[in-house]
């Protein structure tokens, strides 16, 4: 099923010159990889750099873009210029999508391309996705394709690991700015804090995981087979992030689950 629609897509996009939003992740790295064979030269990745990304995702986009051949280019983008951004409210994924999508249609516009496509799966159009908001706005200029053939997210994770890429099975990584309660202030200092606590327990060994910034307090959450590793670790994990600044380190008993700061939306 998921073949088909990989041929289909490389058919829709036939004949067409198209920027793609690239952000290394599994969906972004299908689209371009599609694109790039349907397409060549005529396809361009674009991957735009901010503040809030997690730590390394530009040099892992790089790769990647490397390893499909296709064209990629890095656009600087200062989200904290964006009004509705710092503020936090719970629709400033929107206000952040929007701007980004406006820079990608300005690049395809500047640069000749025809299209932007960008690989938002049918599964990310539930719970609570104010950024799909802005995707809808631009649907006469921007094409969705896997939203288009409802695609899933486990059909994308299928393609990847079909077509032989590296990141078939990475872990999602939202940008930081998600790891902020809505209606506190988004800054530099809280957005670097979380960055180096997640950094720290990616380098002991720690795959799926977020660490949730209430403050004083470090909500850490973790898949169910890395528990264990936290606890073996956890004098040194209260150290470092105490170190950071944090007064207090806890550990969610729920796990790590996407999201988990949309949950007080529905209550």
């Amino acid at each position: 099923m998921f073949l088909d629609k990989m041929q289909q897509i490389k058919e829709a996009l036939a004949s067409k010159k198209a920027v793609v939003a690239f952000s290394g992740g599994v969906d972004s790295s299908v689209l371009a990889a599609l694109a790039y064979e349907a397409l060549g030269d005529n396809a361009l990745a674009v991957t735009i750099n901010m503040y809030s990304l997690p730590e390394g995702e530009i040099q892992a986009a790089k790769d990647v873009a490397r390893e499909i051949g296709i064209k990629h280019e890095v656009v600087d983008f200062d989200e904290f210029n964006v009004p509705g951004f710092v503020e936090n409210s719970p629709d400033r994924c929107y206000h952040c999508k929007r701007a980004i999508l406006e820079i990608l249609l300005r690049v395809a516009e500047e640069k000749g391309y025809e299209v932007v496509i960008e690989g938002t799966n049918i599964t990310e159009t539930q719970g609570h996705r104010p950024g799909m908001r802005a995707v809808t706005e631009k649907a006469g200029r921007i094409m969705s394709p896997f939203i288009q053939l409802s695609v899933s997210g486990k059909e994308v994770r299928q393609m990847a690991e079909h077509m032989g890429l590296s990141v078939a099975w990475k872990p999602s990584s939202p940008c930081l700015a998600s790891r902020i309660p809505y209606g506190r202030r988004i800054t530099y200092n809280n957005i670097a804090r979380v960055r180096s606590a997640e950094e720290y327990l990616s380098t002991i060994g720690i795959a799926q995981f977020r660490v949730r910034d209430h403050r004083d307090i470090a909500r850490i959450e973790v898949g169910p087979s890395e528990l264990l590793v936290v606890l073996q670790r956890k004098d040194d994990i209260v150290k470092e992030l105490k170190r950071l600044g944090y007064q207090y380190v806890s550990l969610d008993l729920e796990g790590f689950r996407s999201g988990s700061l949309d949950e007080v939306l529905s209550k």
